[in-house]
């Protein structure tokens, strides 16, 4: 056996330094003692989980009114007329419940007064008619604000997705390539766009018991000042026991939510496709149905602790809520004996004070709600005033529909995050009619120099011109409709056969019937669109009724002809035919290398198979993000550099027994 060369000893792994010992007999799959959530990470959508149960009173009240003006704004955006309405008829509402209360304590004067019962209660059939005209004008007036909020949130949500989706789309590539960014977009989705839409109804709710509490208090002014004191005395205790059963609740709910996520990861491979096989033929199934019941019988564990803490501190607050109530009721007493109050505002100060007690709950619960849905939305807005950032250029200037020559002169261009340039210089042009081809190892700056020149990145030095142009000075937009690019692995919409074709010049539903079928057949694509249940209408996707799926090397067809398809100045190929089997991928470099659709279309091919690029008219041999070589392949061979021993390489792995030969005769020559 030859000695492998030194190249090859390159990708060989050092021996490590310390010996490793034996592995342990036994081993948990996850963690068994203490709290199994403390191995999870937390995961990008959850990190405002459990915010309000860590917020302070103060804290989630001092934000409430930015927060209501922040919803009221969008509201008012969405839509202005039943955002008035809503708070027109929420002020009304609570008016007409002070208003109640009031005529309430009018009943019981009557109902308390002197005399025959049949007397009081005819005196205070006026009030009781007056009580239920406020009761249904009240109810009136909440289901105006139910019919105003069901206007108004879809609205509200509409518009936050329509510009959300909309300023994303659009953003500069290396912004969506950027992790942060990928989770930030990916939260402000999953859970901005769902709380925008909730927050509106806990708002209004919000603002409900806010006024209702307010006009309890105005009630029992008027009945008496002293009475104020007593509302404290008897709501407080009822909050406080409200803010810790919520803060309860906010905590265990981000445990919950953790545990559960460890949960799906046996779930997900218990029930994943690819590793389906695999699991059946080690038989490990009943060892993750072991580990997904122990983590299942915790989440059980933790929904009993939940619910024991809550009942006992929902009796803890009762029970000071008792006390003070009774402490309350007797301060009452007290009043009526002492003559300060009659007998019926007594009464009428029992009906308002249970009503606060109830307002009062329904504040915090809503309270704490809103602040933590608040910062779900307040992401979302975030992200779209970032994404305002982050799109591309406009400009007057547009790209031409055809170009003669573009100029690559002096590039270079750095990853964010990264030391090392992914491209070092780099200049060369580009003519109509000529086909060039990018090659050299991974990591060299091939696929980043087609990005450039595709206007998906732009140079941090030195210039690209289309015909003297830098297109830094023209519409972004416009130079991406003049590039059309097919990528390694292009992307397989969910339409039918003929917009996946279409779908390069910007419409799904309108084509060129001739030059879509031209561009098919180029690409190979019309035999698996002809052999399609209904052809060019066959949805490509299992998600719908009578969809196909294809498979890789078909997909591939499909890119390649939506590429063709656009018919744009500078076609970029990068790996286009990786998955095909090798006459469909003789047939693609047929059109594209020999037969193009344009003669004077400017064609880069990115390919590791260097038999493909063989017939260009020019090779550009990248290495560490400079060009090394440049010629035509016949040049190339003949200067015996680079590509030369890449090409020599990968032909000789077609011939049985020459890389043996080629590696002796290395060795020899030494």
């Amino acid at each position: 056996m030859s000695e492998p060369t030194d190249a090859a000893a390159d990708t060989i792994p050092a021996p490590r330094s310390a010996s490793l010992p034996l592995p342990p007999a036994t081993v948990p799959a996850g963690p068994e003692d203490g709290d199994v959530t403390d191995a999870m990470e937390e995961a990008y959508w959850s990190v405002h989980d459990g915010a309000a149960a860590s917020a302070t009173v103060r804290q989630v009240l001092a934000r409430l009114p930015r927060i209501t003006a922040l919803i009221g704004r969008l509201a008012w955006q969405a839509d202005r007329a039943s955002t008035l309405t809503a708070v027109v008829c929420q002020l009304a509402s609570a008016a007409m419940a002070a208003f109640g209360l009031i005529a309430s304590v009018g009943v019981l004067q009557h109902l308390f007064a002197q005399g025959p019962t049949p007397d009081r209660v005819r005196a205070a059939i006026p009030q009781i008619l007056l009580v239920a005209g406020f009761l249904a004008a009240r109810a009136l007036l909440e289901a105006a604000v139910a019919v105003a909020q069901a206007r108004v949130t879809p609205k509200i949500r509409t518009a936050l997705e329509c510009e959300f989706l909309s300023l994303t789309a659009h953003v500069r590539l290396e912004a969506v390539e950027d992790a942060d960014w990928h989770d930030e977009v990916h939260r402000a989705n999953d859970r901005g766009l769902f709380y925008a839409r909730m927050i509106v109804g806990q708002v209004v709710s919000l603002a409900s018991a806010a006024l209702g509490l307010i006009g309890t208090a105005g009630v029992l002014s008027i009945l008496h000042p002293a009475l104020l004191p007593l509302l404290l005395l008897s709501v407080l205790p009822v909050g406080a026991a409200a803010v810790h059963s919520a803060r309860a609740r906010f905590h265990s709910f981000k445990r919950w939510n953790a545990l559960q996520r460890r949960v799906r990861v046996f779930s997900w491979l218990l029930l994943d496709v690819d590793a389906a096989a695999e699991l059946r033929s080690d038989t490990a199934q009943d060892a993750l149905l072991d580990e997904h019941r122990r983590l299942t019988v915790r989440i059980a564990e933790e929904d009993t602790r939940l619910g024991v803490n809550s009942a006992l501190i929902n009796l803890a607050g009762r029970a000071v809520g008792g006390v003070g109530t009774g402490i309350t009721y007797t301060a009452l007493a007290a009043m009526l004996i002492a003559g300060w109050l009659p007998l019926a505002a007594g009464a009428g100060a029992v009906l308002a004070i249970q009503s606060g007690r109830s307002s009062l709950t329904q504040l915090i619960e809503f309270a704490h709600l809103v602040y933590e849905h608040a910062l779900w939305v307040d992401d979302l807005l975030a992200v779209q005033e970032r994404s305002r950032r982050l799109l591309p250029r406009t400009a007057a200037v547009r790209a031409p529909e055809k170009v003669k020559e573009i100029t690559v002169q002096d590039v270079h261009f750095t990853y964010p995050g990264k030391d090392t340039p992914a491209l070092n210089g780099v200049s060369f042009t580009l003519r109509a009619g000529e086909t060039v081809a990018f090659v050299g190892l991974n990591g060299s700056g091939k696929s980043t120099c087609a990005k450039v020149l595709a206007g998906l990145y732009e140079p941090q030095r030195g210039s690209v011109s289309w015909d003297g142009t830098d297109v830094r000075e023209m519409d972004a937009k416009s130079v991406h409709r003049q590039v059309a690019c097919v990528l390694q692995d292009p992307v397989r919409f969910p339409f039918s056969a003929l917009s996946n074709i279409t779908a390069s010049t910007g419409t799904l539903t309108e084509a060129e019937p001739e030059r879509a079928m031209a561009a098919a057949r180029a690409a190979g694509a019309d035999g698996v669109i002809a052999a399609l249940p209904v052809q060019w209408k066959t949805l490509l996707s299992k998600r719908f009724k009578g969809g196909q799926q294809l498979s890789g090397g078909q997909w591939a067809k499909i890119a390649v002809a939506r590429g063709l398809y656009k018919a744009a100045p500078l076609l970029l190929l990068d790996e286009p035919t990786a998955s095909m089997d090798p006459p469909s991928e003789h047939a693609v470099y047929e059109a594209v290398l020999r037969g193009r659709l344009r003669t004077d279309q400017i064609t880069v091919l990115i390919s590791h198979r260097l038999a493909s690029v063989v017939d260009c008219d020019r090779i550009l041999v990248f290495d560490s993000g400079r060009i090394v070589e440049s010629g035509s392949h016949d040049e190339l061979m003949a200067t015996g550099g680079d590509y030369a021993a890449m090409f020599t390489l990968q032909a000789s792995g077609y011939r049985p027994g020459a890389a043996a030969t080629a590696t002796a005769a290395e060795e020899a020559g030494r």
